[in-house]
């Protein structure tokens, strides 16, 4: 029998913009993943267009390389704290971790996360420091607060023993020591590894492969016992449906053969595999069969799910199933009902959005969806703002139209019947002359201070905050902070009701026509508001144009046009001077919109609007308008 594969799985954990993308795009450079004349991109595992655009990693995924006669496995991890329930699971199936830390940040909330699970699942880390070419690097300070952060985490003596490498990761390059890479400049290394798969002056990624292999025991040979396999995480194929992605604990699986499933009620089913698929590089292979240690992606059983583990028929032996954190944030998924639907998307009805959003509950756990007394409209919840704002623009760009309305807080019932809420752990690091700004609005929020200290011009700042609270505060802390400030967030706990929290205390200006908006209305107007459109903008009733000064709603018609007389051409219009206008993102959208009103998405717009567009209506309901002239 021929002798079994060598198998080590990673993980590369790290905080978010740490580099870890950019890590895994040098392993499989200097692998020989890539044929010579194959165009590759930078952070190639982040292959949908959105985590590209960001620079985040949404999505866990998996690709291999060979070093010598080991097979690597390696995982690209999620560090934003929305998708942290991908990372638990990820961690459940990996021998190692590295853990990527900024030679200047040091380790961040995000990464202290991460790191507990892997401590918590017996992992023994390798550190690596990264971005030693920076000018403001602290390399051994950073290294000494990594060393508190396994101590606060109640590492073990093994544990605590980790081996530490030093890293470029844009350049492809890790040393044993800091002092190798001295004298390098940023710009000569980032023009040279765009010419070579292999870092620069020599230097390249193996005292990483090498201490992986050294500091790692491949995988034991466990082929011969009764097959366990649990499911960590689903994907879907449009030709052969819903896949489950895990790593065989024990035995073999082998493609066309009948398996048990055991399910999460207990309940233990017979299904057959269809086909059985393992990592070479990036591509995903067919094989007949895959040994313990592999990490496979099986297809043909459709109703598969987290948690669930995949047994020998003749021996079940389920695993004990994964816990999947619960939402902690909802919103209303609504046909769009403006007078400009259906004008650029090709996806507007409720039929075509119940699809989307069960198609997306295949593979993306986190998510509930739930039905609601009207078909038009689907109840929504996720893990957080970024996690549901993520869905709502993948549907945009693939031609959908809907509107949504202000993410709310899922409240629930304690011990003793009270009522709590979710906690996050917000960790802020702020240029100190805006510190008092940021410490008054969280404590406004209901926010408790944790810790603080002041250290290189900068105020570090950690509090327990509401979620509540921190709905729409990200737009407002980067204006405090004038675009310096980093926030770091994550779900700490539930705890009970704080009580009420002030939401925006402006009011909002309304269109009162359709039509398209001119300069001169938009001047006038723009004495007293804040502007959201610019001229030549079509607007219709009830769409939210800008935001007034006051805290009262304001009808105003900004397709006024200036009447023209003889003494005045009507064309005097073109040298009237505009403050430019107030633009959104989607997640900005989301924040700022009040309880009475919805965000319009369609391909092409982003759009806010009152949820009742004539002002009977919008009087009938309660809110104070204001009418203009």
């Amino acid at each position: 029998m021929a002798e079994k594969q060598k198998i080590i799985n990673i993980a590369v954990i790290a905080h978010v913009d740490a580099g870890k993308s950019t890590l895994v795009d040098a392993f499989l450079n200097q692998s020989g993943v890539f044929r010579d004349n194959e165009q590759v991109v930078d952070c190639i595992m982040d292959s949908d267009d959105i985590e590209r655009e960001r620079g985040i990693t949404i999505y866990s995924k998996n690709c291999s390389v060979m070093h010598g006669d080991v097979k690597i496995n390696i995982v690209d991890t999620p560090g934003h704290a929305d998708f942290s329930s991908e990372v638990e699971r990820i961690i459940k199936t990996v021998d190692t971790v590295i853990l990527l830390v900024d030679s200047s940040e040091g380790p961040m909330p995000q990464t202290r996360f991460v790191l507990k699970k892997s401590l918590e699942q017996g992992i023994n880390p390798i550190l690596l420091i990264n971005k030693i070419d920076k000018k403001d690097a602290r390399i051994d300070e950073v290294v000494d607060e990594v060393y508190e952060l396994f101590m606060d985490l109640e590492a073990n003596d093994e544990q605590l023993d980790f081996p530490i490498l030093y890293g470029i990761a844009r350049q492809g390059i890790v040393v044993y020591d800091p002092d190798d890479v001295k004298g390098i400049s940023v710009e000569e290394g980032d023009a040279k590894i765009k010419k070579s798969a292999k870092g620069m002056q020599g230097l390249d990624i193996t005292p990483l492969f090498d201490t992986i292999i050294k500091h790692t025991q491949p995988y034991p040979d466990r082929n011969a016992e009764p097959l366990q396999l649990q499911i960590s995480a689903l994907g879907y194929d449009d030709y052969i449906g819903r896949l489950g992605i895990g790593r065989i604990t024990k035995g073999v699986i082998k493609a066309g053969s009948t398996v048990a499933v055991a399910k999460g009620d207990g309940q233990i089913e017979q299904k057959k595999i269809n086909q059985v698929f393992v990592y070479r590089g990036l591509k995903r292979m067919a094989v007949d069969q895959a040994e313990a240690g592999d990490i496979v992606v099986i297809s043909g059983i459709a109703d598969i799910s987290i948690g669930e583990t995949i047994c020998d028929p003749a021996d079940p032996q389920p695993l004990e199933m994964i816990h999947i954190e619960e939402p902690t944030l909802s919103m209303y998924f609504m046909v769009n009902k403006s007078p400009f639907a259906g004008k650029s998307g090709k996806f507007v009805t409720s039929r075509h959005i119940r699809e989307r959003l069960n198609k997306e509950l295949e593979v993306n756990v986190g998510l509930k969806v739930e039905d609601t007394d009207s078909t038009d409209s689907f109840k929504v919840s996720g893990r957080g703002e970024l996690h549901l704002s993520i869905l709502i623009e993948n549907m945009r760009r693939e031609g959908y139209e809907l509107a949504v309305s202000k993410p709310e807080v899922i409240m629930r019932r304690g011990d003793h019947n009270q009522v709590q809420e979710p906690i996050e752990e917000v960790v802020l690091s702020v240029p100190d002359e805006y510190s008092g700004s940021v410490i008054s609005k969280l404590n406004v929020r209901k926010g408790m201070m944790q810790e603080m200290h002041s250290e290189n011009g900068f105020t570090h700042l950690e509090y327990l905050v509401p979620t509540r609270g921190l709905l729409g505060y990200r737009s407002e802390f980067i204006n405090d902070t004038r675009g310096e400030g980093t926030m770091v967030r994550r779900f700490a706990k539930f705890d009970d009701y704080v009580g009420e929290i002030p939401q925006r205390t402006n009011g909002v200006a309304i269109a009162q026509e359709e039509g398209v908006a001119t300069p001169y209305a938009i001047f006038n107007i723009s004495e007293r508001v804040q502007m959201f459109i610019e001229p030549g903008t079509k607007v219709y009733e009830g769409m939210i144009i800008g935001m007034n000064a006051r805290s009262d709603d304001m009808v105003v018609n900004p397709c006024k046009a200036k009447k023209a007389t003889n003494m005045r051409a009507a064309g005097s219009d073109d040298n009237i001077k505009l403050a430019p206008a107030r633009t959104f993102t989607l997640e900005e959208a989301l924040e700022f919109i009040d309880d009475d009103e919805l965000v319009e998405i369609v391909p092409d717009d982003i759009r806010l609007r009152k949820k009742y567009l004539k002002e009977l209506e919008r009087r009938r309901s309660g809110r104070k308008i204001k009418q203009e002239d």
